[in-house]
């Protein structure tokens, strides 16, 4: 939507490390998805007294490689700091954090991530990347403001984060999306981070209008709900704003359900969380050594994966830049190429028609059964002749749904392409007597030719073959003309 009024838009980004397997500060497993509430905990996680946390070594490599992949300079000692503040979801009463207050440091600072808008890069700048602990899951039965009581689930308590933060250089919804694609793709061909899992990245969004206060929105969960979210909050700040009303600073709670923002709470300043170094953790001191040997890990990043795609395959830079979007993507179509050849033609369908059918479907490529061996199968079904493109386009959410093999919907369906040159000119006199006005227009506009060609297709459940069936029907009404023509001389 637009705005009346400037827009200024600042996201916090909060993503697990997933592919850890403990969490921050202690043994306990990360894996804390799907298990009994509060049984992957220990008295580090709980906070309980005379715990003592133990950093994670390989929490510090994964946090230096996205740094790196953010174009981050790095702190070469990040001092960890508590930040103290009183709520259910954190058991001690402080989070650790690498911040930059109290003598703290994060491990990045000064980096930027590269967005595509309407054909136009942009850069939008990140302040810091910080590595810090997780809260417990928070369950509210049914909206938080309605909620007759809360349970708190401390299995993902003390769960790995990396906290990043973008300088107030996004203008747009749509924008912030866009930010929040690229982030997750960066992440997710860095191995450290797999988006698809619930709550595996969660967004505090900071807005502000022209003449408002700053309001910032809490835990959205997903793209499209960071969109939605900012979209009303644009909304309601400007009708504030344009009733001589002012825009409170505080801090506001999306409801998916409602698409509604609710008041939480007035916005703490930083001094209301009381930041101090952490005592029982020692500086981290990034060695030469230790970073080069995280670079050397550094796998293809999707800038120069999308480079590799246009000079490798071929592709426009469009069809790279939405392939290497999403990581599971670019891997479906490369490993789809490997059989077959025709890059641009693997493209279009993915990008067109796969795409298509998720979106109808509300689903994750990772959610589908379908496998590069299946749409490959199809593709070849294709140029065997055996099917039609129009019939692929049938098979392919069925494909999607239930993981089919194509030959195998084309034997129980019955959807052979139809070639036979005497059926279809028994079908196309069939349809011409039928319909003798479009006929009748078809002779006058050579457009009109398509709606009996489709007629055709109809009658065939799809399964005509195009280039005959076109033939055939420019032949009848070539031939219907000769004989008008000649009736008329």
């Amino acid at each position: 939507m637009s705005a009346s009024y400037p827009v200024t838009i600042g996201l916090e980004v909060h993503c697990q490390l997933t592919s850890l397997k403990t969490k921050l500060f202690c043994s306990c497993p990360a894996d804390y998805r799907g298990k009994p509430p509060n049984t992957h905990v220990c008295p580090v996680c709980l906070g309980l007294p005379g715990s003592l946390p133990v950093l994670n070594r390989k929490a510090v490599e994964y946090a230096v490689m996205a740094a790196l992949a953010l174009n981050c300079k790095l702190n070469r000692r990040c001092i960890l700091v508590r930040k103290n503040y009183f709520y259910v979801d954190m058991a001690k009463n402080f989070q650790i954090s690498m911040y930059e207050k109290a003598g703290g440091s994060p491990i990045g600072v000064d980096g930027y991530i590269t967005i595509n808008v309407d054909g136009q890069k942009k850069r939008i700048g990140i302040y810091r990347i910080q590595l810090e602990e997780d809260p417990a899951r928070l369950v509210h039965m049914g909206p938080i403001d309605l909620s007759p009581y809360t349970l708190v689930d401390y299995n993902r308590s003390g769960i790995a984060l990396l906290e990043i933060v973008t300088k107030p250089e996004l203008h747009s919804p749509r924008e912030a999306r866009l930010f929040l694609q690229k982030l997750r793709s960066i992440l997710e061909h860095l191995g450290i981070f797999d988006g698809s899992l619930e709550g595996s990245m969660r967004c505090d969004a900071n807005i502000s209008i022209q003449g408002g206060g700053r309001v910032e929105i809490k835990n959205i969960s997903s793209f499209k709900e960071v969109e939605r979210a900012l979209n009303f909050e644009i909304s309601r700040q400007t009708e504030l704003v344009k009733k001589g009303l002012s825009v409170e600073r505080e801090t506001r709670h999306w409801d998916e359900a409602r698409r509604i923002t609710i008041t939480l709470r007035a916005k703490e300043e930083e001094y209301d969380y009381r930041y101090f170094p952490e005592p029982d953790l020692l500086p981290v001191d990034l060695t030469d050594e230790f970073i080069e040997s995280v670079k050397a890990k550094m796998p293809e990043l999707p800038d120069a994966r999308a480079e590799r795609f246009i000079k490798q395959y071929g592709l426009p830079e469009y069809d790279a830049a939405v392939l290497t979007g999403d990581k599971a993507l670019a891997d479906f179509f490369e490993a789809c190429v490997k059989n077959y050849p025709d890059a641009k033609k693997v493209s279009n369908w993915i990008m067109g028609d796969l795409l298509g059918v998720l979106h109808e479907l509300d689903m994750d490529l990772n959610e589908s059964k379908i496998t590069p061996d299946l749409l490959v199968e199809m593709l070849k079904l294709i140029d065997q002749g055996v099917i039609s493109g129009k019939i692929g386009k049938y098979l392919l959410p069925r494909m999607v749904k239930e993981g089919k093999r194509p030959s195998e919907i084309v034997a129980e369906s019955g959807l052979t392409r139809l070639a036979d040159r005497a059926s279809l000119e028994e079908l196309v006199e069939k349809v011409f007597r039928e319909n003798p006005k479009a006929v009748k227009d078809a002779l006058m506009d050579e457009k009109a030719i398509h709606f009996l060609i489709g007629q055709v297709m109809k009658a065939t459940r799809g399964r005509a073959d195009p280039q005959i069936t076109n033939e055939l029907v420019r032949s009848k009404l070539a031939e219907l003309k000769s004989k008008q023509i000649h009736v008329e001389v």
